[in-house]
């Protein structure tokens, strides 16, 4: 089995939202308003962008389009993307992809910390299947969102197996998508994805994605509150800078090694 994407572009941007509201403080970059969501989509738009799921992006790659593609999805599944971020998608043409954190689900983000309640609660699976029902692809977020990579072989399984079976078997849907919680993974992730039925999954990178890369670890570019259209349009065209997300890339090992030593201390480091 292959794990590239046949070329037929030379980039793929894929952006990466999470709440669709106004938040302050240090996460406020995890919100985008749902006015300022709507200037950018609509910017992407007139700039002659498609903008669809991750897994229509992949498939329309493999059948070889032309078509200027952007790949939109949601981290996480807060509610708000329901109230608020289903009506800019349909006020802007644009289809998306919205990764569930399963154990968390009719819950607040207990990873955000004391910030959780910034974000309001994540949705129920009531409201994932209004979602699912109004054309938006639902991937995986995994089950508890806590980095995988450092997990030992079994709660790694738990993690994922489980959240799988629970999304096919409540949603009746298959899963095709999986999103690394933190953007944390490696090969062992990958792998293991792969054989539980994922035929792509996508990471943090802020960079673009090249058609021909692993379909496993899909960059995303992350939009903010302060990105006007103009410079979403800006972003996707070249990537932004890159030099930060190549030393992350670099530093991953002694990361990774640091993360698991404190795992093992009782300190869960993203």
């Amino acid at each position: 089995m292959t794990d590239m994407a046949t070329p037929t572009r030379e980039t793929l941007p894929a952006l990466m939202y999470h709440s669709v509201s106004a938040v302050g403080g240090p996460l406020s970059e995890l919100a985008v308003p749902p006015r300022r969501l709507t200037e950018q989509l609509s910017a992407l738009t007139a700039a002659g962008y498609r903008l669809v799921g991750l897994a229509e992006a992949l498939d329309l790659l493999s059948a070889g389009t032309t078509d200027k593609l952007i790949a939109v999805t949601f981290d996480d599944g807060y509610r708000d993307f329901l109230t608020a971020g289903l009506p800019v998608l349909a006020e802007t043409g644009a289809r998306a992809t919205l990764y569930a954190s399963v154990g968390h689900l009719g819950d607040r983000a207990g990873w955000l910390g004391r910030w959780a309640p910034d974000f309001g609660r994540l949705l129920t699976w009531d409201e994932l299947g209004e979602v699912a029902a109004a054309g938006v692809e639902i991937g995986n977020h995994s089950l508890i969102h806590h980095p995988l990579d450092v997990l030992p072989p079994d709660q790694l399984k738990d993690e994922i197996v489980r959240s799988h079976e629970e999304l096919e078997q409540r949603l009746q849907l298959k899963m095709r998508g999986f999103a690394y919680p933190h953007g944390y993974n490696g090969r062992r992730v990958r792998e293991l994805v792969r054989e539980t039925g994922y035929d792509h999954a996508t990471e943090v990178g802020r960079r673009l994605h090249r058609p021909g890369e692993h379909r496993f670890a899909v960059p995303r570019l992350q939009p903010t509150p302060a990105h006007s259209g103009a410079d979403l349009v800006a972003l996707v065209r070249d990537g932004g800078p890159q030099l930060v997300p190549q030393v992350k890339r670099l530093a991953q090992p002694a990361w990774r090694m640091t993360r698991k030593m404190a795992l093992r201390a009782g300190r869960n480091l993203t």
